[in-house]
Formats: structure tokens, sequence, C-alpha cells
């Protein structure tokens, strides 16, 4: 006989190209000794040889090798067509036969479930639960046959054509098989998680529980009741009213019944049958080594196992360097990025920050990467009493704080404090933060005193140029190995203190503002005018701003031009350019732009990201919904305004200061207005100077990347950017004993997963999320609330942008966005206001609003998922909320 039928007990955790992963499931839970209903399993042998018997379906497979994700209505009918056809062709007599022969085995006179098992589905980073078929109660020879071909049909239903389409599976590749197994008639079913699917927390089972069939509360017919158990006691119980229930039929099937009015609102499961199932779980997570989703029923006092598959959208918990209870606070949160990074991204950043780290090229261990993202763990810092007093004091709008406090200042927190403390570390980090202020404070007192501020930001662009061109000039005297280990030394040993003059500039812009603010409010009792925020010079992100104006009022010249960047790609990019009317002088504006801002792109911090020089077609459709919403030159003249209106306001201010408190103040706090006009357009400096350097950086692995390409060490462009700094060098040097590209194939199929995840905010060693808390009682109803960053109000039509290449914008548009970096400040010349799901008052597109003179609202949770493109909506800069409005009754502005 062929190998059409396997048992549970012929099956483990390696069986999935036979039986896929939820029969390979079964099977090891089987044999591992879990109760699990006996049962068997129709392998994909018999699949594979009826589906190569059926020749219709190879033409099928080319058709469904075409389909985008986005063309639903062809995959809606391709799918309906193809399940008709398998259900239309006869069964194999053979494999029917092997079918039956088991099912006979098992016993005839009960009923069965059967369930597809698809080769690709309940994998470690791929979970199709859903996306197949299940039928319950099936009696006798004929609906088992007709159970069992649905199961094969169902391999091909919208859902998963489309699922494999998103996530790129080769429908081909994939095999159906048909788990078989003995129906147990449950009282109670549910699910339960061996974390907290919620909150993360990795020490907690949570348990759904109803009546009857567990198919009620995947269906989403019923509540269920919750339990949540950790270290072995119940901590949370949430009792439901359970109204329905799915049951079985005798004669075959399930039906849908109400439950009686005295089961409705009882407790599902009893406390020891609560803690037993949690004990079952934890031994199924030990046996897999991760956390599991676990389908289960209880017939009579007896529970049963009946699925468990990989928890997959869990966000990984950063690796460990203790037992000890630890605090990480995410990264890219602070800096725009929340985005998957790119191994040699990662080990950039880590190898550049100078905290936890013995040599200028290790990589810091303050900071530690989880699902592709960079977390600082702050836990020696959180575990001070005196930074938690400080901490529990902050009043000011921050996310990042909101969400610490949440961590530490709750009950229970100083209990899991060590009490041995690694004062080593502790001591380390200290170390460095008074090495950093003794380095910073005679800066600031020096630049903030005895100089003046705009011969302070020519005397550091000039230092940090000279620096660039020693950098330059010795990575192109270098080559192989040495080249890179240079990079990493420069990046480890050398970038990090480059900086600490443009960071003493940035802090002395912002020790000004705050000074002006606290002398205003003091001598006059008012907040700061907006208007002195507005068009500071010096500011590296304006400049870049007005330079995609420029060009756009060159394409607006130039029609050819204008209709040529509609069609552009980047490999003939500059050759086509060439060839039509204006596209020289068009070059000629774009080199300048190149040569200062070329290296930049959104998402920056990784180094990994493709730069604007090397991709031009990036910063078209910001040029174009420039050009198109726009009048020639009125970028500049806007700047302008605002840096006019700005000084009127400082003139108003210390005629107003003069005439009630005198000459003497009057002259203080226009020295202090003096530095903060010319200080605080160089917050950006350091990042700035920071992606000069990644420009430097990149091109030399792009170099070094080609030699590997020719010598067949690595397969693909860009390939590199899937190593890390040491692996680089020593792939380069021969010593990387290990098959590069497998590695770099695996991470690859890493990242597809990783991007999927949302990466939280603050999390703990015990995987527990926590998120910002923000009220706000000015709020209407149903408004969106977010942190008030850019004062005024705007109303206006949405234009959800998610990625900067994505981005054109009509004139007075409301821009939503995940987040801005500086990348995205083309678009802020044709937005009406600002929202993002990421940022606070310091964050760049904070910032850039208020200068830009725009009302702005960060931190708004999932804005790019609730608001809708052409909503209108109402933004309230100034009170921190976005309302939709309806146009016609609701407009107040």
């Amino acid at each position: 006989m062929m190998n059409y039928i396997l048992h549970f007990n012929q099956i483990d955790r390696k069986s999935i190209p036979l039986v896929g992963g939820k029969g390979a499931n079964l099977g090891e839970l089987a044999r591992a000794g879990f109760p699990v209903p006996p049962g068997f399993c129709v392998t994909t042998v018999a699949y594979r040889q009826w589906i190569d018997a059926n020749r219709e379906m190879e033409q099928w497979f080319d058709q469904l090798k075409h389909l985008k994700p986005e063309q639903l209505d062809e995959i809606r009918r391709t799918g309906e067509k193809i399940r008709e056809q398998i259900l239309d062709v006869p069964f194999p007599d053979l494999i029917k036969a092997e079918i039956v022969e088991a099912w006979k085995e098992l016993g005839k006179d009960y009923a069965y479930a059967v369930r597809s098992s698809a080769t690709a589905e309940d994998l470690p980073t791929a979970s199709f639960a859903g996306q197949q078929e299940t039928f319950l109660n099936v009696k006798g020879e004929m609906p088992l046959i007709e159970a069992v071909k649905k199961c094969w049909a169902s391999l091909f239903t919208d859902r998963a054509i489309l699922y494999r389409a998103k996530n790129g599976l080769d429908h081909r590749s994939v095999s159906m098989s048909v788990v078989i197994q003995r129906m147990i008639l449950p009282e109670r079913s549910g699910i339960m998680f061996t974390l907290d699917p919620v909150a993360g927390h990795r020490h907690t089972v949570s348990i759904d529980a109803g009546f009857g069939l567990g198919e009620a509360l995947v269906s989403g017919i019923v509540s269920a009741d919750l339990y949540k158990v950790r270290n072995n006691g119940i901590v949370h119980r949430q009792i439901a009213k359970k109204e329905k229930g799915i049951f079985p039929v005798a004669e075959g099937g399930t039906e849908t019944r109400e439950l009686p009015p005295e089961l409705q609102e009882e407790q599902v499961l009893p406390d020891e049958k609560i803690l037993e199932l949690a004990a079952i779980g934890r031994k199924i997570e030990k046996h897999y080594g991760s956390a599991q989703d676990i389908e289960w029923g209880m017939e009579g006092k007896q529970i049963y196992i009946l699925q468990s598959r990989p928890v997959t959208s869990a966000f990984p918990v950063p690796p460990a360097k203790d037992n000890n209870y630890r605090i990480y606070l995410s990264l890219g949160h602070k800096q725009m990025m929340t985005d998957y990074m790119k191994p040699l991204g990662i080990s950039v950043m880590r190898t550049l920050v100078p905290l936890d780290k013995s040599s200028a090229c290790d990589e810091s261990q303050a900071y530690v990467e989880a699902g592709g993202r960079l977390y600082l763990d702050c836990s020696e810092v959180m575990y001070s009493k005196f930074v938690r007093r400080k901490l529990s004091q902050v009043t000011m709008p921050d996310d990042d704080l909101s969400a610490l406090k949440k961590a530490v200042l709750r009950e229970g927190f100083e209990k899991r404090i060590p009490k041995k403390r690694m004062t080593r570390q502790t001591f380390r980090i200290w170390k460095l933060i008074l090495d950093l202020y003794g380095r910073l404070l005679p800066r600031l007192i020096r630049m903030m005193v005895f100089e003046d501020p705009v011969m302070v930001y020519k005397r550091v662009n000039s230092a940090f140029e000279q620096e660039l061109s020693r950098l330059q000039q010795s990575v192109d005297q270098r080559s192989g190995a040495e080249r890179i280990r240079y990079v990493q030394e420069h990046v480890g040993g050398k970038l990090f203190f480059s900086l600490l003059d443009s960071l003493a500039c940035t802090f002395v812009g912002i020790i000004a503002r705050s000074k002006i603010e606290r002398l205003v409010k003091k001598w006059l009792g008012e907040e700061l005018s907006a208007s002195i925020h507005k068009s500071p010079p010096g500011n590296v992100t304006s400049e870049m701003g007005l330079l995609i104006g420029d060009l756009a009022d060159i394409a607006r010249d130039y029609p050819e031009v204008a209709n040529y960047l509609e069609r552009a790609n980047d490999s003939t990019f500059y050759k086509g350019l060439r060839e039509v009317e204006g596209g020289d002088v068009f070059k000629a504006e774009l080199d300048r732009f190149m040569e200062k801002f070329g290296m930049r792109a959104q998402g920056e911090i990784d180094i990994t990201r493709v730069r604007y020089k090397e991709a031009p077609t990036i910063l078209v459709p910001s040029i174009l919904s420039h050009m198109r919403s726009n009048n020639p030159n009125e970028h500049r003249e806007k700047f302008e305004q605002g840096a006019k209106e700005a000084n009127e306001a400082i003139q108003n201010l210390l005629t107003r200061v003069r005439k009630t408190k005198g000459a003497r103040k009057a002259k203080k706090l226009s020295h202090l207005v003096h530095l903060y006009r010319n200080m605080t357009g160089t917050r950006e400096l350091p990042k700035y100077m920071i992606i000069r350097y990644f420009g430097v950086y990149r091109d030399a692995f792009l170099e070094e990347e080609k030699v590997l390409c020719s010598k067949k060490i690595i397969d693909h462009k860009e390939d590199i950017f899937y190593l890390t700094f040491n692996e680089i060098i020593a792939l380069m040097e021969n010593r990387l004993h290990t098959d590069v590209k497998k590695l770099i194939r695996s991470r690859k199929q890493l990242e597809m997963h990783y991007q999927k995840l949302i990466p939280p905010r603050v999390m703990t060693s015990d995987g527990e999320i926590f998120t910002a808390e923000r009220s706000n009682t000015e709020a209407p109803p149903g408004a969106l609330i977010g942190i008030p960053v850019s004062a005024g109000v705007a109303e206006g039509f949405v234009k959800v942008v998610r990625r900067l290449e994505e981005g054109s914008l009509g004139k007075g548009d409301i821009l939503v966005a995940p987040y801005t970096d500086p990348g995205w400040t083309p678009l802020f010349h044709s937005a009406k206001a600002l929202v993002t799901e990421i940022g606070g008052t310091m964050t760049h597109g904070a910032v850039v609003a208020r200068e830009y003179g725009i009302p702005a609202v960060c931190g708004v949770e999932n804005a790019t998922k609730i608001l809708k493109d052409g909503q209108y909506v109402r933004v309230e800069g100034t009170k921190g909320y976005v309302k939709i409005l309806d146009k016609k009754n609701e407009s107040v502005c």
C-alpha cells in the first residue's frame, strides 16, 4: 500500500511534509503523552497524487501564480472554480480504501472531527489558524469521504489564496493533509494561551471557556469566561453571560442552541480544573520551547487537548543577560522609526552607543535587539529610588515617560528589584553620564555666555566637514576587511564624541527656550507666542524642504520634466532626465540637493535603508505634491514671512518687558532670545551629522558587497545588510564558520515575520507590555486623543501616508502618518495640519510643525487605521485632539 495514512502514534513534529502543521502537532502531543483523542492523518501523498492526476490543476496553478493580493474579485472567481472542480472529481479508490480501513480500526460508530492540515500552517513563524476548513460530528463512511474532499478544496478558499499571495508562498508548494480524529463530546471547551495575548506577560496563562464545542468561541457567537493563572494561582476571573453554545447533533453535524438561564452566568470551569488545565498548558509550552495557542475540551471530568500551535503574534522578549527583572524602552519610538531593522542596522547602532561596552568595537550591552528593533535596557536606572521619585513628579505629556511610570510606579515593582544590585553596571552608566556632563558643561557655559551663536554654528559646521573629509579619505585608502574594521572603529570610537559640540548647541537652544518661557510667565503672566518658533535659521531639515520646493518650481517651469517625473524609474532616472527639455536645469538643482542631503532616507537611523541618491524617485511624490499645492516660490515666501513674524513677536515681547520690567531685564531676555533663535535650528544637527557619517559607511559596505558578490560568496545586492559588523569582517577574513547564504536566507524569512509585529514602547523581561495613558477633559465625545504639540486649529481632508514614497498631498490636506523623521519634511509645505501615531513635544514632526506654523497632534493611537483618506477632520493642536466632522454641519473654521 502507498503511504496514504499515518496514525498519531506514527507522527511527530518532523512529519510536517506528510501531515502538515496541525497533524504534526497532534502526533507530537499524542506521542509525548498528552491527553489527545485518538486519530490519524490522510497524508499529503494522497493529496499530491490526486492533484497530479488532475490535469486541469496545472492550469489553475499558473493562474494563481500571477494573482496579486489586491485582485480580490479575480481571487474570488478563481478559487470558486477550483473548489467546484475538486468536489466534482471522483475520489480515488485506493485512497478511499485506506481511509475507511483506518476509520474502522478506530471505531466506525464514533463521531469524528475532520480538519484540514496544510504544510505551511501552524509553524513557529506563521499561523494559518482558520484559513482552511473543519467539519465536526462527522458520522458514516460517505460523509467522512466528502469531508476529506472539502478539506482538500479548502486549500483554495479566497482567504487561503489571499494569505499565500500576501506572504509570498508558492501555491504549488503547499500541500494538504487531513486530520481525522475521534471526536469527544465536551460539555465545556475553549482556548488557552500560555502567555497573556493582550499584555504579553510570559508567565500568565490565559484561558477562555464556554459551554459546548469550542467553535462557538472561535466563531465569535458567544462571550467566554476569562481566567488568568500566574504562579500556580488564579489572578483574574471574568465570568461572562453565555447565552448560546454549539452542540453536536445525534445524526451528525452541529447546531447552535440557547443555554438555559441557570447556565448563562455560571462559571464554566471550577477552580481546580482551571489550575489543572493551566498546568497542562505549561507542560506543552515546555515541550515545544515556545508559547502555545491551545484548543481544549472537557468531557466529564477529563480534559483533552484538541490542538496546539505556536503563538506567532507576540512580540519577542529581548534576550536576558541574567534572571533579574528588567525594563526595556524602545529606541524606535523615540527616533520616530518603529520599522524592522536589518542585522547590520542593529549592529551599527549598538556599536555607536558608548554605554556598557568594554572597547570601541564592541556592541553596547545596554541596547538589546528584539523583533528587529532596538531597546534600551534601563533597568539599573529604574532601580534607583531617586529616579523613580523624579519620574513620578513628571507632568509633561510624553508617551515614553507615561509608559515607564506605569511600569515602575505600580504596586509590586520594588519587590522585583534584585537585592544584590548590579553595582558595577550601575556605576558604569552613572560614570558615563557624569563624564558626558563634564564634557558638555564647559561647552554649554562657553556658548551661552561668551560666544556669538552665529559664529558657534559656523565653527561647529566647519569642524564637522573637516572630520567627515578625513573619514572619507581614510576609508578610501583601505579595502576589504581592513576597511570595514576601520569603519567599525570610527563608529564605536569617534562618532559619538565628535558630536559633542553639536549636542551642546542643541542643549543651548533647549535651555534658552525653557528660560524664556519661565521668564515670560513670571514677568508678563502669559505663554510665549508661537510665532517666536517660526522659521529659525540654520535648520538643515528646513533647508531640505526649501530645496524640494526649488525643485518643484523648476519642474513647474518645464512641463516635460514634470511629465517625466511621473513615469521615471531609478535605474534610468538621470539618463531619461537628460533627454527632456529642462532636464539639465533640474539635474543641476538636484545635484545640489544630493550633495547635501543625498545620504538621507526615511527611517535613516537604519543604515540599511536605501538613500535618496540611490533611489531619487523616492523624492518624486514630494516634488510633484509641492508643485501642485503651492504657487511658485511660495515656500521661500512662507519661510521669510515666518522669520518676519518671529522678529515682530520678539520685538513686541522685548518692548513690553522693557516698559514693565526695565531695560536690564529686557537685555537679559534679548540675549536669551538671540541664543534661542540661532541655536534652536541646530536640534537636527547631531542627527544630520550621524547620517552624513552613515553615508560614508554605507558606501564602504556597498563597495565591499560588490566584491563578495563577484566571488559568489553572497548571492544578491544588499545581502551584506543581513550580517553584523563582526560577521562581515570574519567572512572577509575566511573566519565565519557557517553557511553564510543559508544564514542570510533564514534571516530574510525572520524579517518577513518580524515586519508584521507591532513593537511595544515599553516592555519587561516577563514580556509584559506597557502603553501610555492619556485623557483629555476638553475633547468632545468620540475625538481621537493625542498630545498637543503645535498650537492652532485646522480643518481639512485626511491624507494617510504610511511611507514617504506614497506621499502626495493636495493643498490643505491633513497629513496623517505613523511618524515623521527628517525625510518627511518636504511634505510639511503642503500640509495644513499634522497627525501622527508616535511622537511628543520635542520630536521631529512637532518641532517642524511649530516652525511652519501648522497645528499638530502627536501620539494618536492607530490614527492611520482609524482615519481614512477623504474624511473631513478638525485638528485641535492647542488642546490635543482630532475630531471627525460632518463637513456641512460641524465646520467652524
